[in-house]
C-alpha cells in the first residue's frame, strides 16, 4: 500500500506510455472520494449520515488516519535526527523540527487526548472556536493564520523546498508534490469562497488534510528506510 502510493507506474494510453515524475495517488484518492464515495447509498439508514459525511467528520476515520500518520511521522524523523552524526547542520534540524511538529499536530488533532477522556483545561477551551483543548483553533489563529500556514506550507513542501533545496533530504522530494499541492489549491478556494461568495463552498478540509499527513508520513518512511539501510549517516 504504502510502495503504491508513493511511485506511479507506467500509464499506458492510446498514444503511448507516460512515466509520471509524481505520485499520482492523491488523483485516484480524490477520484475514489469524490465520484464513488460521495454518492455511496444507504449510509444515513445505517449509520445516521451519509458516507461522504462520516469520512470527513470530526472524530471520523480521516481524521484518527492523519493522528495516526503524524504520530508515526513523529517517531520515524526523530530516529533520523537521531541517527545523524552530525546533529548540529540545518539538514539534521529540520528533521528534528518534522519531529516536533508532526507530534504536536498529533495531539492537536485530539485535542491533546480530551477527546478521549474528557479531561480539557477550561481557560483554553473557553477561548476555543470549537470549545476544545488544542491551540489551533483559538480565534486568532483559527480566524487569521490557519489558512495561510496551510497555504504558504503546502507550497513550500510540494514545489519550493525540493526545486530549491536539493541537497535537503528532509524536505520532500518531488514525487510527492501532489500530496502537498492539492491541500494549497483546495485552502486558497477556501478562502476565495469566502471573500467573493455568500454561501461557503462544501466544508471538505479533513479530505484534504489527510493528503497532507499522508505526504509527511510517506516522506518520512522513506528516508527512514535509506537511514537504517546505510551503515553510516551523514
Amino acid at each position: 500500500m504504502i510502495k503504491f502510493m508513493q511511485i506511479s507506474k507506467e500509464i499506458k494510453t492510446p498514444f503511448g506510455r507516460i512515466s509520471p515524475e509524481v505520485s499520482l495517488f492523491p488523483i485516484y484518492y480524490l477520484i475514489f472520494i469524490y465520484g464513488f464515495v460521495y454518492i455511496l447509498p444507504y449510509g444515513k439508514n445505517l449509520i445516521g449520515i451519509s458516507w461522504f459525511d462520516w469520512l470527513r467528520s470530526e472524530d471520523g476515520p480521516l481524521e484518527w488516519l492523519q493522528f495516526f500518520e503524524y504520530v508515526l511521522s513523529a517517531l520515524l524523523a526523530s530516529f533520523i535526527y537521531l541517527r545523524r552524526k552530525k546533529k548540529k547542520e540545518i539538514n539534521s534540524f529540520i528533521w528534528l523540527l518534522i519531529a516536533l511538529l508532526s507530534f504536536v499536530i498529533a495531539g492537536e488533532e485530539i485535542s491533546w487526548g480530551e477527546r478521549l477522556t474528557g479531561i480539557g483545561i477550561t481557560t483554553i477551551s473557553d477561548l476555543n472556536v470549537q470549545g476544545e483543548t488544542n491551540f489551533h483553533n483559538l480565534p486568532f489563529f483559527h480566524n487569521y493564520l490557519l489558512d495561510p500556514v496551510f497555504e504558504i506550507s503546502c507550497i513550500f513542501l510540494g514545489w519550493f523546498g525540493w526545486r530549491k533545496f536539493k541537497n535537503i533530504d528532509a524536505f520532500p522530494s518531488k514525487s510527492l508534490s501532489l500530496y502537498f499541492l492539492f491541500v494549497a489549491l483546495f485552502y486558497f478556494y477556501f478562502d476565495i469562497s469566502w471573500a467573493s461568495t455568500t454561501e461557503q463552498i462544501r466544508n471538505d478540509q479533513e479530505i484534504f488534510e489527510f493528503l497532507l499527513s499522508s505526504g509527511i508520513f510517506l516522506h518520512c518512511m522513506s528516508n527512514y528506510r535509506k537511514q537504517f539501510m546505510k551503515p553510516s549517516n551523514k
